[in-house]
């Protein structure tokens, strides 16, 4: 599903105050889908009792290549990672036998379509 304007930042400091306090939140879908400044308010009051993300709004320069000997350069991050009760992966979510397919077969529609000198199929990311 592509992210625009009405799913940005769905949860925000409004959604995460409708949240029962102590709540879990869980976001493997889309980095953006939550407003991570106001995650860190949640989780420092306590109405954010615990956060997973697998998906991160800034993740394209963190996570695709080994940056273990550099020191972390996303501030918010770093804050994120602080809480004894959150906790990150590097979107690994999509690594199932299912989505591992449909990568290998939209690869392989695409080097036909090129092949034959058509578009390739537009994908949303």
């Amino acid at each position: 599903m592509p992210l625009n304007d009405a799913t940005r930042y769905l949860i925000n400091a409004d959604s995460l105050q409708q949240m029962k306090p102590g709540a879990m939140l869980i976001n493997t879908g889309r980095g953006a889908l939550v407003e991570t400044p106001a995650l860190i308010e949640a989780l420092k009051s306590g109405q954010l009792g615990y956060l997973g993300l697998d998906v991160y709004e800034e993740e394209a320069n963190l996570f695709f290549e080994d940056r273990s000997d550099l020191p972390l350069q996303d501030d918010v991050l770093a804050r994120l990672l602080t809480f004894p009760n959150v906790i990150v992966t590097a979107h690994q979510a999509f690594l199932t036998r299912e989505a591992l397919a449909a990568i290998a077969r939209t690869t392989l529609d695409n080097i036909a379509a090129w092949a034959a000198g058509r578009p390739c199929n537009q994908v949303d990311t």
